[in-house]
């Protein structure tokens, strides 16, 4: 499939954003606030999808409600780019409801992480579509300075016309973040960790990157919506607040697929507040336990995940890992004209 590519955001752009799972801007109104405010400030203009404040228990609103207010902005010719509000655990729900041909004749900027790897996946299987994994708008653009400075400046870098130019080196934050606070009560910045990434193997592994949640492409798993992973991509996975047999369960899960035999590298995301149930391994050791000798490199402890700052990268794109540099390349365009 020919690779589509969206067009970059200019100033005063229109942003519209959407709750495809978890109501975060019914149950976290000062962050969302805090969230819209720092956005407006950048420059751009934020578009409310039909959603926004409303709840229904574990979600948003129905499947036929989400699928339509996605489908809303993606129909909008004023907005030219979609972000989530947050993940949650049913994003998966919507992709049978989608306007793909829509977005084929409109492509637009799609953004998010978590549960929202279902829509990124989906639409790029259906499409063609370049989708970036990065920021949500409560989730990350709610966090304050520095640290959401920080995933502006990466937000800004892969998704704004005129930014990085290819090939584009993403540069690795210095510190970062898990510390968890009450969103609607917090008053101060995170205490932050000094940045330590981890390689295995060495060298150099050019090939697609693709790739997002870990928990999530089960939803999507053996369906229409899951593009395959071909021979030597460069997989990216992450995940958040699982125990140590969850991302067991997880990654033996790709091995019994075949993932590992077919890859051609691996970034694994920094897991936030991971609990190893005692056992003092990080999931690194558990990827490594489930592959045996690995035949392929891995960078891992990368800051495309849960924790702060987020970088922002796009899917579908040929990219370049370095093991000895503990670097990431984009080496494609990723934005259109």
């Amino acid at each position: 499939m020919t690779l589509l590519k969206p067009p970059g955001l200019r100033p005063g752009d229109t942003i519209g954003f959407f709750s495809p799972s978890s109501a975060a801007t019914a149950w976290a109104p000062n962050r969302f606030a805090r969230a819209k405010a720092y956005l407006a400030a950048q420059g751009f203009e934020l578009k409310a999808g039909s959603l926004t404040g409303e709840r229904d228990h574990w979600r948003s609103g129905s499947i036929a409600a989400r699928a339509e207010e996605l489908n809303g902005l993606i129909r909008d010719p004023e907005v030219r780019a979609i972000m989530s509000v947050i993940g949650g655990s049913n994003s998966n729900s919507l992709l049978p409801y989608l306007d793909y041909e829509a977005l084929k004749r409109d492509p637009k900027i799609i953004i998010g992480y978590s549960d929202v790897t279902a829509l990124l996946l989906g639409i790029h299987a259906r499409t063609g579509l370049v989708t970036f994994y990065g920021p949500a708008l409560v989730a990350s653009f709610g966090e304050l300075s520095p640290l959401v400075d920080e995933t502006l400046a990466g937000f800004n870098q892969i998704c704004q016309a005129g930014g990085a130019a290819v090939p584009h080196t993403v540069p690795t934050p210095t510190q970062w973040t898990d510390e968890r606070l009450d969103w609607e009560q917090q008053t101060r910045a995170k205490q932050c960790l000094p940045n330590r990434l981890i390689s295995v193997g060495s060298g150099r592994v050019r090939g697609r990157l693709i790739g997002g949640n870990l928990n999530t492409l089960a939803g999507i798993w053996g369906s229409p919506y899951m593009p395959p992973i071909a021979r030597g991509d460069i997989l990216l996975l992450e995940d958040s607040l699982h125990l140590a047999e969850t991302v067991e369960r997880s990654f033996a899960r790709l091995k019994l697929c075949g993932v590992f035999d077919r890859i051609g590298a691996l970034v694994l995301g920094k897991h936030e507040l991971f609990d190893s149930q005692g056992s003092g391994r990080r999931p690194l050791d558990i990827l490594l336990e489930v592959v045996g000798e690995p035949t392929f490199p891995i960078l891992a402890e990368y800051d495309c995940a849960h924790t702060h700052p987020m970088l922002t990268l796009p899917l579908g794109i040929e990219a370049e890992l370095d093991l000895d540099a503990q670097s990431l390349t984009l080496c494609e365009s990723w934005l259109g004209e």
